[in-house]
This record gives structure tokens, C-alpha cells and sequence, in this order.
């Protein structure tokens, strides 16, 4: 994928820089690609280039917009502001046809390991949620020494224990994991096919019951469903949580190491949206025993399922209140 600007390509260093975005009047973002394992990953990046780096990630179904807000916080403050689209998100794209599109965690984690890698990043802070949370999770266990902090969003310990996905959970909890049934149906990947937009629009008005995003909101990330790879690596990330399909053999690996339920041991700080309409905050944070290092969980009050753009100022802060 090549990406114009101005008078002409550039490229450096296997990343193409595609156009600058303003963000709310604020400043701006360049948007770039780096080849990273099996995908180009396209990513908003803004602040000094020597800022201390920090890579934010989101999760289904949501994209890079959910940390415009955040960036121009941080990005002021001195900050690197690393945003990537998920694979099957935006523009990121798998480099060969033949590559299983899997969405399960190990891929996730193994992708953002990657983007760090082709980036020449020794260490970053991490933030993320949902999807997003859950790689940032997986290299803060499995590759410590990468990270310098962590923010996760919704569940703390945000790694799958797919080893006891079939043990059935209270009844009130899964009624609000309906869509990851519906999507373990053919019915539930025709409508994710047919019906993606009013779809994800309906999951983020019962996620976040609280957030009176406007249409404008949801269409500028919806955009981002359209990536040819959007509805399989959906529907094989909630399938394969569940144990009902195989992952990519290239992480079985990583899979290995994350059924041990490894423990985080790197400075975390988790946000919890006290509206959540998906992960309400538990009174017992049954979480914290994961967590060897720093560690403190904060309700963010009005706030749901995507705390970064419902509360951008309570994201930057436990970002800042890390570094």
C-alpha cells in the first residue's frame, strides 16, 4: 500500500507517511504504515518524535477515533502518540492472501509486539480497551521489559482463560454477552455482514448507555468496518475464545504461555466506566492479585465501555500519573 502526499511517495525505514489530520482543531496527526509480522498496520501518530512513546489501541468494535482526545492531550504534554488500527480495522491489511485471518488474543498480542519492533521501540507505555486492552495485556505478561506502563479499560486482567471459556458464568452476565453467541452462529456472521453499521451502533449504545455520541461520531469510525477482513476476523476472535474453532498455528506459542494465566508485573493502572453496560464494575476487584507491580484500579464515573473517548481527560491522566 502506498500512500501519497504531496509531491510525491515517501518512504523510510518500511513506514510511509499518508496525510496529515487535523484533530479538533488541536493539532495534528500523521498517518503512516509499518510492516509489521503478517500485516502493514496503519497507524495515527502525533507528538515529538523524541517524546516518551506511548502506543493506544482499541477494540471491537470501535478504531483509532476513540483516542483523538487522548493524543491531543498527551501529544502537548511531550508524548509519541502511537494509535494503530487492529488488524481487519481501517486501513491495516494482511500481506499475503494465504495468512489465517485470526482474531484471537495470541494474534493481537503478537501483532502489537511487531508494530513495536518495526517501529525500533524498546519500551512504551500501553493503554488500550476491550480487544485493545487485551494485547496490551498480553505483551505487559509475556514481554515485561517492553513496556514502561500500563492503562487497561473495562477488564483488568484482560487475558482470555479459553481453557474454561465453557464454564457458564451467573446468568445476568451472559445475557450481556449475547453478540459473542450470535456471532458463534452462520446467522450471526450474515448479520454482521449485512448489518454492521446498525449493528455496532446498537453494541455501543448498550455498552456505554451514558454517551450520547451523535451520528457523525459513529460514522467517522465506522468507516473502519469496511476493511475486507472486518466480519472474519470478528467472527474468529469470538469463536475462538470459546474453544469452537482452531487458531493460526504461528501462535500456538504464544497461546501456550497465555493458558498459564500469566501475572502482570509491569506499573498498571485500570479504568473501569461505572455505566459499562457489557464489564460493569465488580465491588471486589478480583483483578488486583494479577498484578505484581503498581497497581490501582479507578472507577471513572459517566462513563461506559470506551473510557478514552467518553473521558479522555481520566485516560491521559492515569498515562501521566504512570510516567
Amino acid at each position: 500500500m502506498q500512500h501519497e502526499t504531496g509531491g510525491g511517495t515517501l518512504s523510510f525505514g518500511g513506514r510511509v507517511p499518508s496525510l496529515h489530520r487535523e484533530i479538533g482543531g488541536k493539532g495534528t496527526v500523521l498517518v503512516k504504515t509499518a510492516k509489521a509480522g503478517a500485516l502493514e498496520i496503519s497507524y495515527e501518530e502525533s507528538g515529538p518524535e523524541d517524546g516518551k512513546p506511548v502506543i493506544m489501541l482499541h477494540g471491537f468494535p470501535y478504531d483509532a477515533r476513540a483516542f483523538d482526545a487522548v493524543s491531543t492531550r498527551l501529544s502537548a504534554r511531550g508524548f509519541r502518540c502511537i494509535v494503530p488500527y487492529l488488524r481487519g480495522f481501517g486501513a491495516t491489511r494482511f500481506l499475503s492472501s494465504a495468512t489465517i485471518r485470526s482474531g484471537q488474543q495470541a494474534a493481537l498480542g503478537a501483532d502489537l509486539i511487531a508494530l513495536m519492533d518495526a517501529l525500533h521501540l524498546d519500551r512504551a507505555f500501553l493503554g488500550g480497551f476491550d480487544w485493545g486492552g487485551r494485547a496490551a495485556c498480553i505483551v505487559a505478561a509475556l514481554w515485561p521489559e517492553r513496556v514502561l506502563g500500563l492503562v487497561s479499560c473495562g477488564q483488568g486482567y484482560n487475558i482470555q482463560d479459553i481453557a474454561n471459556a465453557q464454564r457458564p458464568a451467573p446468568p445476568i452476565e451472559e445475557a450481556r454477552y449475547w453478540y459473542m453467541f450470535y456471532f458463534n452462529m452462520e446467522r450471526g456472521r450474515a448479520g454482521l455482514a449485512k448489518n454492521r453499521d446498525d449493528l455496532c451502533r446498537h453494541i455501543w449504545s448498550l455498552w456505554s448507555p451514558s454517551w450520547a455520541f451523535d451520528e457523525d461520531t459513529f460514522a467517522r469510525t465506522a468507516m473502519s468496518f469496511e476493511n475486507p477482513d472486518f466480519v472474519e476476523i470478528v467472527i474468529h476472535s469470538y469463536r475462538h475464545r470459546f474453544g469452537e474453532t482452531p487458531g493460526d498455528p504461528a501462535f500456538d506459542h504464544i497461546e501456550r504461555a497465555l493458558a498459564k494465566q500469566p501475572d502482570i508485573g509491569v506499573p498498571a493502572i485500570v479504568l473501569q466506566g461505572a455505566d459499562d453496560g457489557v464489564d460493569p464494575p465488580a465491588s471486589d476487584d478480583a483483578d488486583a492479585v494479577r498484578f505484581t507491580s503498581f497497581y490501582e484500579r479507578r472507577i471513572v464515573e459517566a462513563a461506559g465501555h470506551n473510557p478514552p473517548q467518553e473521558a479522555p481527560d481520566t485516560f491521559a491522566k492515569a498515562i501521566l500519573d504512570l510516567a
